[in-house]
């Protein structure tokens, strides 16, 4: 394909979904609708017997997206202002329902009329084609789309604007001029943000209770663990995934999580749906060669994490608790994969300081939400206000602190001995943990940290410098 964009005075008709805007309004307004409204889901099937084109219009009177932060394609949409400029007439086509259509057209500002979905008909393939014949005469228009359906349309058009096409597309349109938009990142570093492969880290916690409790020259514990941790990861990702879809247009209100890649539109949402429950399916695959009581962990871990996406994420307090419980549970579901016991210090240490953690999160999410968007007075998609942010500052420095007494009864302990020949040497544990703590919580009072901590400790070079002190701490006091 060519990059000959028409300059002509014919009108040129533009798709929306996939097009303009580079992700499906439809799709991405039902999955609000659900959000916000769960009971919902038992009037879908009613609603979709009348047809697709009444669903739509049914799903445009419930919930309206907001169209200023909608991801538009930045090239085509500068393209069709220099067409507009020139005096050209643009039409926005769309099978969305013609409700939040005029809605983006009022706000894109470029448009002289929509033709939308009205209900009854689902303006989509044939449909928008037989539409823009009766209209404009067959050749008597030029029209920008983007997938499969828009085939039987691109042949009435005279010119044919492609915009990120699929790898389909592309090859039905090779002999046939076309000028084309593309602005799709890479598929691999696409994936790669979609799953969070960055925070599997957390799921390492798996290993914890082998480590601390010196089990470390079985090797099928190793096995076991490794088998656990990636079954903990897919299902994490997974679970990621689904509160991407939930907060798709949260995210895209929000300064920094708007460029996750479902928020920006490059990766499609079917595309997305279809990923979450396999990963789910191999995750449980792997926990088949586990044994029966890390399935049941792992089921406890999926299910918290559904209802926290769906519902707890809103609850202010309620939240960072159950944040909390999903590291702990990371913890306990190491012993559930190769049966070595997790000490009840070791429950305790990961709650209080698990909960400073959360609450680090929520703080940095306030406080830019704060700094970026002054007007706001509350977090989307949250249960808290910018004025909680000193209420929290101090829950979670409290939180921390008490991790570290937690560490320091824990040292003073008869357990202690069973494990360690010099425990005395334990206690240097504890102001590097308190400088830690304290020091993740002065970068996040600065503004400093992004809304996951360990996202940022991952990549603090003081925090690989502690945890190596503190692992040669541990073998001084084992010998």
């Amino acid at each position: 394909m060519t990059n000959q964009f028409p300059t002509e005075t014919r009108p040129l008709c533009v798709d929306l979904d996939g097009t303009l805007v580079k992700t499906d309004t439809f799709a991405q307004a039902l999955l609000l609708l659900v959000r916000t409204r769960p009971v919902v889901l038992f009037s879908i099937p009613r609603w979709a017997a009348k047809g697709l084109a009444s669903l739509k219009q049914r799903v445009a009177q419930e919930v309206l997206l907001d169209p200023s932060v909608l991801p538009v394609h930045p090239d085509l949409l500068r393209f069709l202002r220099q067409e507009h400029a020139q005096g050209r007439e643009l039409i926005l086509v769309t099978a969305s329902d013609e409700v939040p259509a005029q809605a983006i057209a009022d706000h894109i500002g470029l448009f002289a009329d929509v033709m939308a979905s009205d209900g009854v008909t689902n303006l989509k393939g044939k449909h928008k084609r037989d539409a823009l014949m009766s209209r404009f005469g067959e050749n008597g228009f030029d029209y920008a789309g983007n997938s499969k359906d828009d085939l039987v349309v691109w042949a009435a058009a005279r010119e044919t604007i492609v915009v990120n096409p699929s790898w389909s597309v592309r090859h039905t349109l090779r002999k046939k001029p076309a000028g084309v938009f593309e602005d799709r990142p890479s598929f691999l570093s696409m994936w790669f943000g979609t799953l969070r492969i960055s925070q599997w880290i957390k799921n390492s916690l798996i290993f914890l209770p082998m480590l601390l409790a010196h089990e470390l020259t079985d090797s099928a514990l190793y096995i076991q663990a490794i088998l656990a941790f990636f079954a903990f990861s897919f299902t994490a990702s997974a679970i990621y995934i689904l509160n991407d879809l939930l907060d798709l247009h949260a995210d895209q209100h929000h300064p920094r999580k708007r460029s996750r890649p479902l928020a920006t539109g490059n990766l499609g949402l079917f595309a997305a749906v279809v990923a979450s429950p396999v990963l789910l399916l191999v995750a449980f695959a792997l926990s088949a060669f586990l044994p029966g009581a890390f399935a049941g962990v792992l089921l406890i871990y999926l299910l918290i994490t559904t209802f926290y996406s769906l519902r707890i994420k809103q609850i202010a307090l309620l939240d960072v608790i159950t944040l909390a419980g999903l590291y702990t549970i990371r913890i306990l579901a190491g012993t559930a994969a190769y049966g070595v016991p997790t000490s009840p210090w070791l429950v305790a240490f990961s709650i209080f300081i698990f909960f400073s953690l959360a609450i680090v999160k929520r703080y940095a999410e306030l406080l830019e939400v704060s700094q970026k968007q002054p007007g706001e007075i509350e977090a989307r998609g949250r249960g808290y206000r910018i004025s909680d942010i000193p209420l929290l500052a101090t829950f979670g420095a409290a939180s921390g602190c008490v991790s570290v007494l937690v560490l320091a009864l824990y040292i003073n302990s008869e357990k202690v001995v069973q494990f360690y020949k010099t425990p005395e040497v334990l206690w240097l544990f504890c102001p590097i943990l308190l400088y830690w703590i304290a020091r993740i919580w002065l970068l996040a009072m600065r503004g400093e940290i992004s809304d996951d901590p360990l996202d940022f400790a991952a990549r603090d070079p003081q925090t690989w410098a502690m945890g190596a002190l503190g692992a040669l701490i541990l073998i001084a006091g084992t010998l």
